[in-house]
């Protein structure tokens, strides 16, 4: 890299390159944040994750807010945490935690109920910006999204990578929300760089440094791999990335399905995904949580039809059918119990989701 540019993340002017970027500043705007790669002009497939999304909202409209942990969820008793500021992750907090447990940890947190609907608004802005520089922009979820950035250099008179540099700036400048940035030359790995560095980080992997990069790392470093599988292939002795690849398309297939041909080819940072920028909605779900215990199957059946009506509303609204019915019903020590049933044809009507349900909660 010796010969490299390195560009400052506030004004993105370029600067020689050295060992140590944060020891110097930019001589333009004395900023002390740079980024540089030896393939930083060539890539331009990126992966932006707002930071701690809901919880920066609500920091940002009440500065009152400001160094304090603050968890967004449920009530302290029944409630699980929806996510969690930065303050709050330090104490131990994380997504999906029974509120009680994370208030043993961080008791002086201050709790808020979700604003889903805000925070949906504020997510369709922050895909406006992307929007303004690529139109291939896929939305994984209110605050994240794909992008591929091919082609845009003549357009924006910049390199991908810069552009994603006005991207992260100017979501910041005008909405108040820092965001983290991966850049690569697919998929998986964008996504990888963007969890690299947070909060408002920015990080790259090139198609030189993947390999090297991944080798070392445990296999539950692959997005998807959850704790089941992990414990599945730890059972196989599959342990690290490097593991997967001694194994093989074949022997991970005839193992682990095509979960492991997947494995097999991101080992190998192999993802042929493209960016698209229409997605097929896979399923509707709607929940609740109750106050206190409830066990008679009257009053089951009472909440279940609410829910059912509920999720028929959302599937006539965005004219979608559904051929599996799943219930989850959580004990009282938080343990989840999943239940899922295959119809022979598509159904929409409360009355036949409620049916179906029904079944699996007096199994």
């Amino acid at each position: 890299m010796g010969n490299l540019d390195m560009f400052c993340r506030n004004c993105k002017r370029a600067a020689p390159y050295t060992a140590d970027p944060h020891r110097q500043a930019c001589r333009y705007c004395q900023g002390r944040h740079f980024i540089a790669h030896p393939e930083i002009t060539d890539l331009a497939i990126a992966h932006i994750d707002c930071d701690a999304f809901f919880a920066a909202i609500e920091k940002r409209d009440n500065p009152d807010l400001q160094g304090t942990p603050v968890i967004i969820g449920g009530g302290e008793k029944r409630g699980v945490v929806a996510t969690a500021c930065y303050l709050a992750r330090g104490y131990g907090v994380h997504s999906a935690q029974p509120m009680y447990k994370a208030l043993k940890t961080c008791p002086q947190a201050v709790i808020i109920q979700p604003r889903l609907t805000y925070y949906a608004q504020e997510g369709r802005k922050v895909k406006e910006i992307m929007r303004a520089f690529t139109p291939l922009v896929e939305s994984l979820s209110i605050d994240e999204a794909f992008l591929d950035l091919s082609g845009t250099q003549r357009l924006h008179d910049q390199s991908p990578a810069l552009s994603l540099l006005s991207i992260q700036n100017q979501i910041y400048q005008e909405l108040t929300l820092s965001v983290s940035v991966g850049l690569s030359f697919n998929k998986f790995l964008a996504k990888t760089a963007s969890d690299l560095e947070k909060p408002r980080g920015f990080s790259i992997i090139g198609r030189q440094d993947a390999i090297a990069f991944l080798h070392d790392k445990p296999v539950s470093f692959i997005y998807g791999v959850g704790a089941a599988m992990n414990q599945k292939l730890a059972r196989s002795g599959i342990y690290k990335i490097s593991d997967v690849k001694q194994w093989g398309d074949k022997a991970m297939l005839e193992a682990f399905g095509s979960a492991g041909l997947r494995l097999s080819k991101l080992a190998r940072a192999e993802d042929n995904r493209p960016v698209c920028t229409q997605t097929i909605r896979k399923s509707l779900s709607t929940e609740t949580t109750f106050s206190t215990d409830m066990r008679a199957h009257a009053e089951l059946n009472d909440q279940l039809w609410l829910l059912c009506t509920k999720l028929a509303d959302s599937a006539k609204r965005s004219k979608t059918v559904g051929q599996n019915v799943t219930i989850k019903l959580k004990t009282t020590q938080f343990k989840t119990i999943t239940r899922t049933k295959s119809l022979q044809y598509p159904v929409q009507l409360a009355v036949s989701i409620f049916e179906s349900a029904q079944t699996l909660l007096c199994t």
